[in-house]
């Protein structure tokens, strides 16, 4: 589970007690927050003039946007493609496919088939284990 971010008031007195001289730890054990906190909090301040905290979550574009018109190719051209093999046609074509949830996901949102489980095997004695 990830925490919250500090609060905007917890961030400017931290970020005052370090101006006025305090280290980033001193000021973290006077505040009772951890001593990384601070010191990630000032170097933040540093780098960008601003105390304020960077942005949680949001939207990520799927990996394999812009790759629909290929997949759906793969798939029209062997119904019977296993998810393992998609992702070996797309690293063979030098496209990073992620892992095989991955793939998994894009082919359902774009409504596509691919085989979900191993072929039957051929002798009887097989078929029955399985």
């Amino acid at each position: 589970m990830m925490t919250a971010p500090l609060s905007t008031d917890l961030r400017r007195r931290l970020v005052r007690a370090v101006e006025a001289g305090s280290s980033a730890r001193e000021a973290a054990r006077r505040f009772e927050v951890s001593p990384s906190a601070a010191i990630k909090l000032m170097q933040r301040v540093r780098a960008t003039g601003s105390a304020a905290p960077a942005k949680v979550g949001g939207y990520r574009k799927p990996l394999l946007a812009g790759h629909e018109a290929l997949l759906h190719e793969l798939t029209m051209a062997k119904p019977g493609i296993t998810l393992a093999e998609v992702q070996a046609e797309l690293t063979g074509r030098g496209i990073q496919a992620g892992s095989l949830a991955t793939i998994w996901s894009t082919l359902r949102r774009l409504g596509l088939r691919h085989k979900k489980r191993m072929a039957r095997p051929v002798c009887k004695w097989i078929h029955d284990l399985v």
